[in-house]
């Protein structure tokens, strides 16, 4: 899935954070939610608007940009 019909960022959308596309679900509960130990499916139980599909995708590009060998490249995406 391409990364550009996952993300919507709008400054007129929760001030322009970075939603799934489609809906006003910021990704970053996503990861929010995961961290504090919640399963991707209560995630989704919670956000009906993101579709498993949707949260699969941004997971699976999350772990590309983690496992980059390009170091230098992932230092300069989270700067």
């Amino acid at each position: 899935m391409d990364i550009k019909a996952l993300l919507v960022s709008d400054k007129d959308v929760l001030g322009g954070q970075h939603v799934f596309a489609g809906t006003r679900v910021p990704v970053e509960a996503l990861f929010d939610h995961l961290e504090a130990g919640v399963s991707l499916d209560e995630f989704l139980d919670d956000f009906p608007t993101v579709s498993r599909e949707q949260a699969i995708a941004i997971l699976d590009i999350a772990n590309k940009v983690m496992n980059s060998t390009n170091l230098e490249q992932l230092y300069a995406a989270v700067a």
